[in-house]
């Protein structure tokens, strides 16, 4: 059956639709020895020969795989680096080098991040619009008075647009008359802008020191130690991924 190729691209597990554009305009896909660069373009995987980056396309979708990884600091979360730095991809056995994670999370910050190789389930989870929660643990500099506080929950103007409503938490406070005070903050966000928490932080006085992500929705880290992963549980998946057939 015909679909698009972006579509299909996705299906496959190569990467999410919107990456799977990407791909398509930067000619890197082909279909019965033709690069195709226009996103309208339909194919059919059992009819067509298609191929990505000169890698025939597997006639059948492979099975889906959905992971939750602990990413430490200092690990990029990308499944490669001009850079030569770690990736998430390196903390991965061989069977499972063929996902990639669903959205980003800094170099210099740690926790839970997912990765898989079902395109749709990572669009889904990507996209503005489902507003999918995550929760960080953050430490910043000083101690953020009730005023602050009150205008990180209400959001603050970024790149020319306020951002969303978060919660904002004071979990701990660290005084020490040789150092400079410090706050653990719970952040609850809705969106994901670019080093949204950073930049807010910085904003708002109050650079980020540290920052960990504990939660995704409702999937927690828990007890998984930094570097590990764990196979996401068909309850878990449903949760995130609401729409699947």
């Amino acid at each position: 059956m015909s679909d698009r190729l972006q579509k299909i691209l996705s299906r496959h597990g190569i990467a999410s639709r919107r990456e799977a554009e990407q791909i398509i305009l930067a000619g890197r896909v082909a279909v019965n020895g033709k690069t195709i660069t226009e996103l309208g373009t339909k194919a059919d995987p059992e009819r067509d020969r298609i191929e990505v980056d000169g890698k025939l396309l597997q006639t059948k979708a492979p099975e889906f795989v959905y992971l939750l990884i602990n990413k430490p600091t200092g690990v990029v979360s990308t499944c490669d680096d001009p850079q030569g730095r770690k990736t998430v991809l390196d903390l991965l056995p061989s069977q499972y080098q063929h996902v990639y994670p669903v959205g980003r999370l800094d170099y210099n910050s740690s926790g839970a991040l997912i990765l898989t190789n079902n395109g749709d389930f990572a669009n889904y989870l990507m996209h503005p619009r489902h507003h999918v929660a995550k929760t960080y643990e953050v430490w910043v500099k000083d101690i953020p008075d009730h005023h602050i506080i009150q205008q990180w929950q209400e959001g603050i103007i970024l790149d020319d647009k306020l951002t969303l409503p978060a919660t904002v938490n004071i979990l701990q406070i660290e005084e020490n008359k040789y150092q400079t005070p410090r706050t653990q903050l719970q952040i609850i966000l809705s969106e994901g802008r670019n080093r949204q928490i950073r930049r807010v932080a910085e904003n708002l006085g109050h650079p980020v020191l540290a920052l960990h992500r504990v939660a995704i929705a409702t999937i927690a880290l828990e007890t998984l130690k930094s570097g590990a992963y764990r196979l996401l549980g068909d309850d878990e998946i449903k949760t995130l991924y609401p729409i699947q057939s």
